[in-house]
This record gives structure tokens, C-alpha cells and sequence, in this order.
């Protein structure tokens, strides 16, 4: 187990888990899958009204809190790639424009080169 960032852990190329959570996510996006939810939602509404003994209510309840967390955690797996991905053309986009400016200086110099340092100090 790491800590550190999913994009910093020092593979080139994506791991199992990452795999894995973007098929994960591209199937959570999907029409079935909100079909599913509709259907699980509707499972939790009819086992209640239907008045059926408290070990199908906990079945269907603790089924809708199991998918809850595994989405959670996919979904915080994609802000995080996503986040980082972003920050990752920011950054290359303003040292392409350092680069471009560094033959004058100025107050747009200083500031765009303080903007790139940001996140480390973060």
C-alpha cells in the first residue's frame, strides 16, 4: 500500500487498480447501470412496503451501502487522475509561456513563475 498521488507512483503505464476503475467508471456512466440503480431502489421501497421480515430489508439496505462505497471509492480515483492530469497541461502550458517570455522580465514574469511553483508548496 502507497501514499502517494495514483499518477506519482512511479509506473509509466496505468496499474490493475486503475484499469480497473476506469472500466469501472465507464460501466457506472452507462444507461444499465442506472438501470440497476432504479431497480435496487425500487427493491429498497418494495421490501419495506411489502412489510417483509427485517432479514430481506437489511439484504437489499446493505446491498444499496455496499455499492455506495465502492462508487465512492471509484469516484474519487477518477477526481484525483483527472485533477492531476489537469494540473499536469497547466503547468506545461504556463512553461511554454515562461519560456516564450524569458528573453524580458517583468511583473507577468514574476507572477506566472510564482503560478508554477504553487503546487509544491501546497
Amino acid at each position: 500500500m502507497t501514499l502517494q498521488h495514483p499518477s506519482e507512483r512511479g509506473s509509466k503505464g496505468r496499474g490493475p487498480f486503475e484499469r480497473l476503475a476506469e472500466r469501472a467508471s465507464n460501466l457506472t456512466s452507462s444507461p444499465v447501470f442506472f438501470s440497476f440503480c432504479l431497480l435496487l431502489v425500487g427493491a429498497f421501497i418494495g421490501v419495506h412496503a411489502a412489510g417483509l421480515p427485517l432479514s430481506w430489508q437489511l439484504l437489499v439496505g446493505d446491498t444499496m451501502v455496499a455499492v455506495t462505497l465502492l462508487l465512492l471509492a471509484l469516484l474519487k480515483n477518477a477526481e484525483r487522475r483527472a485533477d492531476r492530469a489537469i494540473q499536469r497541461k497547466l503547468d506545461a502550458i504556463a512553461l511554454a509561456l515562461l519560456e516564450e517570455r524569458r528573453r524580458t522580465t517583468g511583473e507577468a514574469f514574476d507572477s506566472l513563475e510564482e503560478a508554477i511553483g504553487m503546487e509544491e508548496d501546497s
